[in-house]
């Protein structure tokens, strides 16, 4: 398992390494090869072979996702990739122990920053979400029923959770909801220990817009999804498929289409599978040109990401892309829990 871990953050290194030094190419980000339409170049599938379905990843587990306990990143500066965020999106610091900073999205999520010298780059290492109904010994009952093989990490208050590997190998933690979801009913007041990179934006980081989750089989990745987390869907475009995290967010799921036929020919993908390339994050308050000009204003990239041609003060969906310290492209947008398909309309094909 090491070593497997070990070739999997190496690949991840040269991959990310290389587009953190590289301009952002928020295009690659922003639609599905699909949304133009069936039978193109980009999307060579006929509409009801590309989007039809596949067998169940498995039975249904009946459970519901009810928050967002952290998402992990590891990278070589995690003090300055802290500060950048207290400072740009509004996230509070909870703890620094000297080799991670704990920090809060609000009342709603939390990341983890954790120093890793060997890494070029920023990456997502994982992600945690709470579960009900939570009884440990059932939970792994269930999981092991479905072929999975539960690795339990418990901690202090009464916090219990397991770690299992998605059909890419990704390292996905459920848990129970005395993890850092109960720490975030207390205000988070630790003080950074570098100053704030620039002036603070005032900004707040209201809703998880999206995580842009690459697989090798998008359907097998959003089944296996849906059927162990109860995440709901949205549209199966033919080359990625959003599901809604209940009231946590979206998440939208990315890859290979197990039903084309040079599906699993040729060569490799060039990138590892499984990967958290970006996340979009929706703030408040939201001015198009003014969340330009802010960014702008602290030495920052405003890279224009609508999904669609439209100019971005009349398209349907609204966000820049950036790069932060520790070359992470984050996402913002003017997504919240109101407008959360706003995407996912921009972007479904038109029959």
């Amino acid at each position: 398992m090491e070593n497997t871990l070990f070739t999997r953050r190496a690949l991840l290194r040269a991959a990310l390494g290389a587009a953190a030094v590289s301009p952002l190419a928020a295009s690659a980000f922003a639609q599905g090869r699909c949304r133009d339409g069936y039978g193109t170049p980009r999307c060579p599938l006929a509409a009801d072979v590309a989007t039809a379905p596949i067998p169940p990843a498995f039975a249904s587990t009946g459970w519901k996702t009810i928050a967002l306990d952290h998402i992990t990143f590891e990278m070589p500066d995690y003090q300055k990739e802290a500060a950048f965020y207290v400072a740009l999106m509004g996230w509070t610091l909870r703890n620094d122990d000297g080799k991670q900073a704990v920090l809060d999205i609000g009342d709603w999520g939390s990341v983890v920053f954790r120093h890793a010298p060997e890494q070029r780059a920023a990456i997502v290492e994982n992600f945690c979400f709470v579960v009900e109904p939570w009884h440990a010994k059932t939970v792994e009952a269930e999981l092991r029923k479905r072929g999975l093989a539960p690795v339990a990490e418990n901690g202090k208050g009464g916090f219990e959770s397991f770690h299992v590997k998605d059909p890419d190998g990704w390292d996905l933690q459920l848990a129970n909801g005395f993890g850092l979801a109960n720490a975030r009913r207390t205000p988070a007041s630790a003080e950074l220990g570098i100053p704030l990179p620039f002036k603070r934006t005032g900004w707040k980081t209201v809703w998880l817009d999206h995580l842009s989750y690459t697989v090798s089989n998008y359907k097998a990745s959003a089944s296996f999804y849906r059927n162990l987390l109860g995440w709901k869907e949205t549209y199966d475009e033919g080359s990625q498929h959003e599901l809604l995290i209940a009231d946590v967010g979206d998440i939208i799921v990315r890859g290979g289409n197990p039903n084309d036929p040079n599906f699993g020919k040729g060569a490799p993908p060039p990138r590892p599978s499984g990967r958290v390339d970006h996340i979009s994050f929706g703030i408040a308050p939201w001015d198009t040109d003014g969340v330009k000009t802010a960014l702008e204003q602290r030495g920052l990239r405003a890279e224009i990401d609508t999904s669609t041609p439209d100019d971005i003060h009349v398209a349907a969906f609204k966000s820049y892309h950036t790069m932060t310290p520790n070359g992470y492209n984050l996402q913002i947008s003017y997504v919240t829990r109101d407008n959360r398909l706003a995407l996912s309309n921009a972007v479904r094909p038109r029959h």
